[in-house]
Protein backbone atom coordinates (compact mmCIF):
# COMPACT_ATOMS: atom_id res chain seq x y z
CA UNK A 1 0.00 0.00 0.00
CA UNK A 2 2.84 2.42 0.82
CA UNK A 3 4.49 1.61 -2.52
CA UNK A 4 1.22 2.28 -4.35
CA UNK A 5 0.87 5.65 -2.60
CA UNK A 6 4.31 6.59 -3.88
CA UNK A 7 3.57 5.43 -7.43
CA UNK A 8 5.76 2.31 -7.25
CA UNK A 9 4.32 -0.52 -9.34
CA UNK A 10 5.06 -3.83 -7.58
CA UNK A 11 4.35 -7.22 -9.14
CA UNK A 12 3.64 -10.46 -7.30
CA UNK A 13 4.54 -13.94 -8.51
CA UNK A 14 5.31 -17.21 -6.81
CA UNK A 15 4.91 -20.96 -6.73
CA UNK A 16 3.27 -23.67 -4.69
CA UNK A 17 4.93 -27.10 -4.44
CA UNK A 18 4.16 -30.57 -3.15
CA UNK A 19 7.32 -32.71 -3.06
CA UNK A 20 7.61 -36.39 -2.07
CA UNK A 21 10.30 -39.06 -2.21
CA UNK A 22 10.39 -42.67 -1.05
CA UNK A 23 12.80 -45.63 -1.32
CA UNK A 24 13.01 -49.33 -0.57
CA UNK A 25 16.44 -49.36 1.07
CA UNK A 26 15.33 -50.13 4.60
CA UNK A 27 15.29 -53.81 5.50
CA UNK A 28 11.72 -55.09 5.59
CA UNK A 29 10.29 -51.69 4.69
CA UNK A 30 9.48 -50.81 1.10
CA UNK A 31 8.18 -48.00 -1.09
CA UNK A 32 5.73 -45.57 0.54
CA UNK A 33 6.43 -46.82 4.09
CA UNK A 34 6.58 -43.91 6.53
CA UNK A 35 10.16 -44.71 7.59
CA UNK A 36 11.31 -44.63 3.97
CA UNK A 37 9.60 -41.42 2.88
CA UNK A 38 10.17 -37.65 3.05
CA UNK A 39 7.92 -34.82 1.88
CA UNK A 40 7.38 -31.06 1.79
CA UNK A 41 4.49 -28.71 1.17
CA UNK A 42 5.83 -25.28 0.27
CA UNK A 43 4.84 -21.82 -0.89
CA UNK A 44 7.08 -19.13 -2.32
CA UNK A 45 6.07 -15.50 -2.85
CA UNK A 46 8.02 -12.98 -4.96
CA UNK A 47 7.35 -9.25 -4.69
CA UNK A 48 9.32 -6.75 -6.71
CA UNK A 49 9.17 -3.89 -9.16
CA UNK A 50 10.60 -0.73 -10.65
CA UNK A 51 11.65 1.85 -8.04
CA UNK A 52 12.47 4.50 -10.62
CA UNK A 53 15.78 6.04 -11.74
CA UNK A 54 17.06 2.66 -12.93
CA UNK A 55 16.53 0.91 -9.58
CA UNK A 56 14.55 -2.31 -9.16
CA UNK A 57 13.68 -4.28 -6.05
CA UNK A 58 13.28 -8.03 -5.62
CA UNK A 59 12.14 -9.97 -2.55
CA UNK A 60 11.20 -13.59 -1.98
CA UNK A 61 9.63 -15.23 1.06
CA UNK A 62 9.69 -19.02 1.26
CA UNK A 63 7.51 -21.18 3.48
CA UNK A 64 8.54 -24.83 3.79
CA UNK A 65 6.62 -27.31 5.91
CA UNK A 66 4.99 -30.73 5.79
CA UNK A 67 1.33 -29.96 6.69
CA UNK A 68 1.81 -32.48 9.49
CA UNK A 69 2.56 -35.36 7.12
CA UNK A 70 5.53 -36.41 9.27
CA UNK A 71 3.07 -37.56 11.94
CA UNK A 72 1.65 -40.34 9.80
CA UNK A 73 2.98 -40.62 6.24
CA UNK A 74 6.66 -39.52 6.20
CA UNK A 75 9.60 -39.41 8.59
CA UNK A 76 11.18 -36.13 7.54
CA UNK A 77 11.63 -33.49 4.87
CA UNK A 78 13.59 -33.07 1.63
CA UNK A 79 14.31 -29.40 2.30
CA UNK A 80 14.37 -27.50 5.58
CA UNK A 81 12.99 -24.06 6.11
CA UNK A 82 15.25 -23.21 9.02
CA UNK A 83 18.63 -23.95 10.54
CA UNK A 84 18.70 -27.76 10.51
CA UNK A 85 20.52 -29.22 7.53
CA UNK A 86 20.86 -32.50 5.66
CA UNK A 87 24.15 -31.89 3.87
CA UNK A 88 24.16 -35.31 2.22
CA UNK A 89 21.14 -34.37 0.14
CA UNK A 90 19.23 -37.52 1.06
CA UNK A 91 16.42 -36.02 3.13
CA UNK A 92 16.70 -39.08 5.39
CA UNK A 93 16.33 -37.32 8.73
CA UNK A 94 13.67 -37.17 11.40
CA UNK A 95 14.75 -33.77 12.71
CA UNK A 96 11.89 -31.28 12.48
CA UNK A 97 12.44 -27.89 10.92
CA UNK A 98 13.04 -25.17 13.50
CA UNK A 99 12.06 -22.28 11.21
CA UNK A 100 9.43 -22.53 8.51
CA UNK A 101 9.81 -19.07 6.95
CA UNK A 102 12.93 -17.83 5.17
CA UNK A 103 13.73 -14.61 3.34
CA UNK A 104 15.32 -16.44 0.41
CA UNK A 105 15.75 -13.31 -1.78
CA UNK A 106 16.11 -9.62 -1.14
CA UNK A 107 18.07 -7.51 -3.57
CA UNK A 108 18.30 -4.11 -5.25
CA UNK A 109 19.46 -3.78 -8.86
CA UNK A 110 20.66 -0.68 -10.69
CA UNK A 111 20.87 -0.29 -14.46
CA UNK A 112 23.67 2.03 -15.65
CA UNK A 113 23.97 2.12 -19.47
CA UNK A 114 24.90 -1.46 -20.45
CA UNK A 115 25.81 -2.50 -16.92
CA UNK A 116 23.52 -4.04 -14.31
CA UNK A 117 24.62 -3.99 -10.68
CA UNK A 118 22.74 -6.34 -8.36
CA UNK A 119 23.26 -6.39 -4.58
CA UNK A 120 21.68 -8.73 -2.07
CA UNK A 121 20.37 -12.27 -1.74
CA UNK A 122 19.76 -13.64 -5.23
CA UNK A 123 19.95 -16.67 -7.50
CA UNK A 124 23.10 -17.31 -9.54
CA UNK A 125 22.73 -19.29 -12.81
CA UNK A 126 25.02 -22.25 -13.54
CA UNK A 127 25.60 -20.97 -17.09
CA UNK A 128 27.47 -17.91 -15.75
CA UNK A 129 28.63 -19.19 -12.36
CA UNK A 130 29.40 -22.92 -12.71
CA UNK A 131 30.99 -23.29 -9.26
CA UNK A 132 28.55 -21.20 -7.21
CA UNK A 133 25.07 -21.62 -8.63
CA UNK A 134 21.43 -22.09 -7.63
CA UNK A 135 20.48 -25.77 -7.87
CA UNK A 136 16.99 -26.64 -9.05
CA UNK A 137 16.65 -30.28 -7.98
CA UNK A 138 14.96 -29.69 -4.62
CA UNK A 139 11.75 -27.97 -3.51
CA UNK A 140 13.18 -24.45 -3.98
CA UNK A 141 16.49 -23.19 -5.38
CA UNK A 142 19.27 -22.08 -3.07
CA UNK A 143 20.30 -18.42 -3.16
CA UNK A 144 23.42 -16.37 -2.38
CA UNK A 145 24.27 -13.10 -0.66
CA UNK A 146 26.29 -11.52 -3.45
CA UNK A 147 27.31 -8.43 -5.37
CA UNK A 148 27.02 -9.05 -9.11
CA UNK A 149 27.94 -6.76 -12.02
CA UNK A 150 26.90 -7.72 -15.58
CA UNK A 151 28.19 -5.77 -18.59
CA UNK A 152 27.34 -6.14 -22.29
CA UNK A 153 29.37 -3.28 -23.83
CA UNK A 154 31.50 -5.66 -25.94
CA UNK A 155 29.72 -7.15 -28.95
CA UNK A 156 28.61 -10.78 -28.48
CA UNK A 157 30.17 -10.75 -25.01
CA UNK A 158 28.81 -10.75 -21.48
CA UNK A 159 31.16 -9.91 -18.61
CA UNK A 160 30.15 -10.94 -15.10
CA UNK A 161 32.02 -10.00 -11.96
CA UNK A 162 30.81 -11.10 -8.54
CA UNK A 163 31.57 -11.27 -4.86
CA UNK A 164 29.76 -14.27 -3.38
CA UNK A 165 29.86 -13.87 0.37
CA UNK A 166 27.31 -16.29 1.76
CA UNK A 167 24.18 -18.19 0.91
CA UNK A 168 21.63 -20.74 1.91
CA UNK A 169 21.81 -24.42 1.02
CA UNK A 170 19.99 -26.53 -1.56
CA UNK A 171 18.75 -28.60 1.40
CA UNK A 172 18.00 -25.70 3.75
CA UNK A 173 16.46 -22.31 2.89
CA UNK A 174 17.30 -20.82 6.28
CA UNK A 175 21.09 -20.80 6.30
CA UNK A 176 23.01 -17.55 5.90
CA UNK A 177 26.56 -18.73 5.31
CA UNK A 178 28.55 -20.28 2.51
CA UNK A 179 28.24 -23.99 3.21
CA UNK A 180 31.49 -25.96 3.29
CA UNK A 181 33.31 -23.90 0.69
CA UNK A 182 35.84 -25.93 -1.30
CA UNK A 183 36.24 -29.00 0.86
CA UNK A 184 34.73 -27.85 4.14
CA UNK A 185 37.49 -25.51 5.28
CA UNK A 186 36.68 -21.98 4.11
CA UNK A 187 33.57 -19.94 4.83
CA UNK A 188 34.90 -16.55 3.75
CA UNK A 189 33.36 -16.35 0.28
CA UNK A 190 34.66 -16.13 -3.27
CA UNK A 191 35.40 -13.62 -6.02
CA UNK A 192 34.31 -14.60 -9.54
CA UNK A 193 34.92 -13.35 -13.08
CA UNK A 194 33.12 -14.87 -16.07
CA UNK A 195 33.43 -14.04 -19.76
CA UNK A 196 30.71 -15.44 -22.05
CA UNK A 197 31.30 -14.95 -25.78
CA UNK A 198 29.38 -15.92 -28.94
CA UNK A 199 31.66 -14.42 -31.60
CA UNK A 200 32.71 -17.79 -33.07
CA UNK A 201 30.19 -19.35 -35.48
CA UNK A 202 27.82 -21.81 -33.80
CA UNK A 203 29.86 -21.58 -30.58
CA UNK A 204 29.05 -20.29 -27.11
CA UNK A 205 32.25 -20.03 -25.05
CA UNK A 206 32.23 -19.40 -21.30
CA UNK A 207 35.37 -18.91 -19.20
CA UNK A 208 35.14 -18.55 -15.41
CA UNK A 209 37.70 -17.87 -12.71
CA UNK A 210 37.14 -17.99 -8.93
CA UNK A 211 39.31 -16.80 -6.08
CA UNK A 212 37.91 -18.83 -3.20
CA UNK A 213 39.24 -16.95 -0.19
CA UNK A 214 41.95 -18.83 1.75
CA UNK A 215 41.27 -22.14 0.01
CA UNK A 216 41.60 -22.42 -3.78
CA UNK A 217 41.56 -20.81 -7.19
CA UNK A 218 39.26 -22.33 -9.81
CA UNK A 219 39.59 -21.99 -13.59
CA UNK A 220 36.82 -23.45 -15.78
CA UNK A 221 36.05 -23.39 -19.51
CA UNK A 222 32.85 -24.51 -21.25
CA UNK A 223 32.20 -24.53 -25.00
CA UNK A 224 28.82 -25.33 -26.57
CA UNK A 225 28.78 -25.97 -30.33
CA UNK A 226 25.40 -26.14 -32.07
CA UNK A 227 23.60 -24.69 -35.07
CA UNK A 228 20.79 -25.17 -37.55
CA UNK A 229 23.27 -26.32 -40.20
CA UNK A 230 24.65 -29.17 -38.10
CA UNK A 231 23.61 -32.65 -39.39
CA UNK A 232 20.97 -34.52 -37.37
CA UNK A 233 20.71 -31.56 -35.02
CA UNK A 234 24.21 -32.34 -33.76
CA UNK A 235 25.44 -30.44 -30.71
CA UNK A 236 28.75 -30.79 -28.89
CA UNK A 237 29.85 -29.67 -25.44
CA UNK A 238 33.39 -29.48 -24.07
CA UNK A 239 34.33 -28.48 -20.53
CA UNK A 240 37.36 -28.62 -18.30
CA UNK A 241 39.40 -26.89 -15.69
CA UNK A 242 41.35 -27.11 -12.50
CA UNK A 243 41.00 -26.35 -8.79
CA UNK A 244 44.31 -24.99 -7.51
CA UNK A 245 44.71 -25.28 -3.76
CA UNK A 246 46.14 -22.53 -1.55
CA UNK A 247 45.84 -21.10 1.97
CA UNK A 248 44.30 -23.68 4.28
CA UNK A 249 44.87 -26.31 1.57
CA UNK A 250 48.37 -25.14 0.67
CA UNK A 251 50.46 -28.08 -0.48
CA UNK A 252 47.47 -30.29 -1.23
CA UNK A 253 47.17 -31.75 -4.72
CA UNK A 254 45.30 -29.72 -7.35
CA UNK A 255 42.26 -31.25 -9.05
CA UNK A 256 41.88 -31.38 -12.83
CA UNK A 257 38.77 -32.38 -14.76
CA UNK A 258 37.58 -32.73 -18.35
CA UNK A 259 34.15 -33.44 -19.81
CA UNK A 260 32.52 -33.86 -23.21
CA UNK A 261 29.04 -34.53 -24.55
CA UNK A 262 27.56 -35.23 -27.98
CA UNK A 263 23.84 -35.04 -28.75
CA UNK A 264 21.81 -35.66 -31.89
CA UNK A 265 18.14 -35.46 -32.91
CA UNK A 266 17.71 -38.35 -35.37
CA UNK A 267 13.95 -37.86 -35.65
CA UNK A 268 11.53 -35.15 -34.61
CA UNK A 269 11.04 -34.81 -30.84
CA UNK A 270 13.79 -37.33 -30.01
CA UNK A 271 17.16 -36.39 -28.48
CA UNK A 272 20.00 -38.87 -27.87
CA UNK A 273 23.12 -37.92 -25.90
CA UNK A 274 26.30 -39.46 -24.56
CA UNK A 275 28.46 -37.65 -21.99
CA UNK A 276 31.84 -38.39 -20.45
CA UNK A 277 33.77 -36.88 -17.56
CA UNK A 278 37.04 -37.61 -15.85
CA UNK A 279 38.25 -36.14 -12.55
CA UNK A 280 41.65 -36.92 -11.06
CA UNK A 281 42.46 -37.60 -7.40
CA UNK A 282 43.08 -34.01 -6.28
CA UNK A 283 42.24 -32.70 -2.83
CA UNK A 284 39.08 -30.74 -3.77
CA UNK A 285 36.02 -32.12 -5.54
CA UNK A 286 34.57 -30.66 -8.75
CA UNK A 287 31.28 -29.42 -7.32
CA UNK A 288 29.15 -26.42 -6.43
CA UNK A 289 31.17 -24.64 -3.74
CA UNK A 290 28.01 -23.04 -2.38
CA UNK A 291 26.34 -26.33 -1.49
CA UNK A 292 28.85 -29.19 -1.90
CA UNK A 293 26.01 -31.16 -3.51
CA UNK A 294 25.74 -31.01 -7.31
CA UNK A 295 28.49 -30.75 -9.92
CA UNK A 296 28.80 -28.69 -13.14
CA UNK A 297 29.91 -31.85 -14.96
CA UNK A 298 27.86 -32.98 -17.98
CA UNK A 299 27.56 -36.42 -16.35
CA UNK A 300 25.52 -35.10 -13.39
CA UNK A 301 22.39 -37.23 -12.86
CA UNK A 302 19.77 -37.21 -10.11
CA UNK A 303 21.86 -38.98 -7.45
CA UNK A 304 25.37 -39.69 -8.75
CA UNK A 305 27.16 -36.48 -7.67
CA UNK A 306 29.27 -38.03 -4.91
CA UNK A 307 30.53 -40.67 -7.34
CA UNK A 308 31.60 -38.46 -10.28
CA UNK A 309 33.27 -35.39 -8.79
CA UNK A 310 36.42 -36.90 -7.28
CA UNK A 311 38.83 -39.46 -8.76
CA UNK A 312 36.32 -40.98 -11.19
CA UNK A 313 35.67 -41.69 -14.86
CA UNK A 314 31.97 -41.52 -15.78
CA UNK A 315 29.88 -42.22 -18.87
CA UNK A 316 26.18 -41.28 -19.12
CA UNK A 317 23.85 -42.12 -22.02
CA UNK A 318 20.54 -40.29 -22.25
CA UNK A 319 17.42 -40.23 -24.36
CA UNK A 320 14.55 -37.72 -24.24
CA UNK A 321 11.32 -37.90 -26.21
CA UNK A 322 8.81 -35.06 -26.33
CA UNK A 323 5.13 -36.00 -26.72
CA UNK A 324 3.91 -32.41 -26.98
CA UNK A 325 1.01 -31.72 -24.64
CA UNK A 326 1.36 -35.27 -23.27
CA UNK A 327 4.71 -34.41 -21.70
CA UNK A 328 8.28 -35.65 -21.99
CA UNK A 329 9.92 -39.00 -21.20
CA UNK A 330 13.61 -39.10 -20.22
CA UNK A 331 15.78 -42.16 -19.64
CA UNK A 332 19.43 -41.98 -18.63
CA UNK A 333 21.99 -44.52 -17.46
CA UNK A 334 25.37 -43.71 -15.93
CA UNK A 335 28.45 -45.69 -14.95
CA UNK A 336 31.36 -44.47 -12.79
CA UNK A 337 34.50 -46.55 -12.35
CA UNK A 338 36.28 -47.02 -9.03
CA UNK A 339 35.21 -43.62 -7.72
CA UNK A 340 36.68 -42.09 -4.58
CA UNK A 341 33.34 -41.90 -2.73
CA UNK A 342 33.48 -45.58 -1.71
CA UNK A 343 36.23 -47.05 -3.93
CA UNK A 344 33.72 -49.03 -5.96
CA UNK A 345 31.99 -48.94 -9.32
CA UNK A 346 28.71 -47.06 -9.42
CA UNK A 347 25.67 -47.41 -11.69
CA UNK A 348 22.47 -45.35 -11.86
CA UNK A 349 19.33 -45.56 -13.96
CA UNK A 350 16.85 -42.65 -14.04
CA UNK A 351 13.43 -42.88 -15.67
CA UNK A 352 11.59 -39.54 -15.71
CA UNK A 353 8.17 -38.39 -16.85
CA UNK A 354 7.39 -34.66 -16.85
CA UNK A 355 4.20 -32.94 -18.02
CA UNK A 356 2.46 -29.59 -17.63
CA UNK A 357 -1.32 -29.54 -17.36
CA UNK A 358 -3.73 -26.92 -16.05
CA UNK A 359 -0.83 -24.62 -15.21
CA UNK A 360 0.77 -27.28 -12.97
CA UNK A 361 4.06 -29.03 -13.80
CA UNK A 362 4.15 -32.67 -12.67
CA UNK A 363 7.26 -34.82 -12.22
CA UNK A 364 7.48 -38.56 -11.60
CA UNK A 365 10.82 -40.40 -11.58
CA UNK A 366 12.27 -43.76 -10.68
CA UNK A 367 15.95 -43.94 -9.73
CA UNK A 368 17.96 -47.18 -9.40
CA UNK A 369 21.25 -46.70 -7.55
CA UNK A 370 23.75 -49.56 -7.45
CA UNK A 371 27.35 -49.44 -6.27
CA UNK A 372 29.60 -52.34 -5.36
CA UNK A 373 30.26 -51.11 -1.81
CA UNK A 374 26.55 -51.25 -0.91
CA UNK A 375 24.84 -54.44 0.19
CA UNK A 376 21.68 -53.86 -1.84
CA UNK A 377 20.45 -51.91 -4.81
CA UNK A 378 18.66 -48.73 -3.69
CA UNK A 379 15.46 -47.97 -5.59
CA UNK A 380 13.87 -44.53 -5.23
CA UNK A 381 10.71 -42.78 -6.41
CA UNK A 382 10.38 -39.00 -6.56
CA UNK A 383 7.06 -37.19 -7.17
CA UNK A 384 6.34 -33.48 -7.21
CA UNK A 385 3.82 -30.96 -8.49
CA UNK A 386 4.67 -27.28 -8.99
CA UNK A 387 2.24 -24.45 -9.75
CA UNK A 388 3.73 -21.13 -10.82
CA UNK A 389 1.58 -18.01 -10.57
Amino acid sequence: AMAADKGVDLTTTGQAVIYYETNDNGGDNGFFHKDQSQANAALQLNVGGDLGNGFTLGTQLSYIGTLGLEKNLVNGVKQFGGTDNDTAGTGATTTSTSEELALSKIFVAKQIANTTLKLGRQELPKSLSPFAYSEGWNVFKNTFDAIVAINTDIKDTTLVGAWVGSGNDSNDQGLSQMNDLAGGLATKGAYMLTVANKSLPMTALTVSYYDVVSTADVAWVDAQIAGKDMPLGLSIGLQGGTVMTKGQLDGAEDTTSFGAKVAIKPVENLMLQVAYSTVDDGAVAIHNIGTNVKSPLYTQMIYNQNHIKTDADTVVVKGAYSMGDMGKIIAQYGMSSDNAADNSDYNELDLIYKVKSGGVTYWASYMMVDHDAAADVDNKIRLWARYNF
